[in-house]
């Protein structure tokens, strides 16, 4: 499957690693504190994969920070 990659998705791909690295958590721990599929949390931070809205949410939450700390705008 072709995915194309957006400047939103390297992004929030780029920024997500760097704060579930701080909290010393591993893909599958962060995915499972966010209610999302691993594969799924792994795929947005390898930024073969841009989140939904909904599930970018569950993420931030996990992560306990805001939006506009992932998003770049």
């Amino acid at each position: 499957m072709f995915v194309m990659t957006t400047e939103l998705s390297l992004h929030i791909g780029a920024r997500l690693k760097p704060f579930r690295q701080k909290l010393r958590l591993t893909q599958l721990e962060l995915a499972k504190i966010a209610d999302i599929d691993s594969n799924t949390y792994a795929k947005i931070e390898r930024v073969d994969q841009t989140p939904s809205l909904e599930t970018l949410e569950k993420i931030v939450k996990a992560l306990g920070v805001k939006s506009s700390d992932v998003l770049p705008f």
